[in-house]
């Protein structure tokens, strides 16, 4: 579900993302520009009290990567 947050003084929209949602992996910067329609024609700082719709946080299957350790 979708939720929304208002910008501080000097966000970004990758800084809303990553302080709400807790991330940026998962194209959800991306995403939350296809719910703002015309939000990229702000700006890249967004004015105070920007209202940004967010999209739901990646699932934390999808951040799992296998590691291999060459050295034991």
């Amino acid at each position: 579900m979708a939720r929304n947050a208002i910008a501080l003084q000097g966000d970004t929209l990758d800084l809303i993302c990553w302080r709400e949602l807790g991330t940026t992996a998962g194209k959800v910067v991306e995403r939350a520009y296809e719910l703002n329609v015309g939000l990229a024609e702000v700006g890249t700082v967004l004015p105070e009290g920007t209202q940004v719709t967010l999209p739901d946080p990646p699932s934390a299957a999808a951040g799992t990567l296998e590691t291999v350790n060459l050295w034991d």
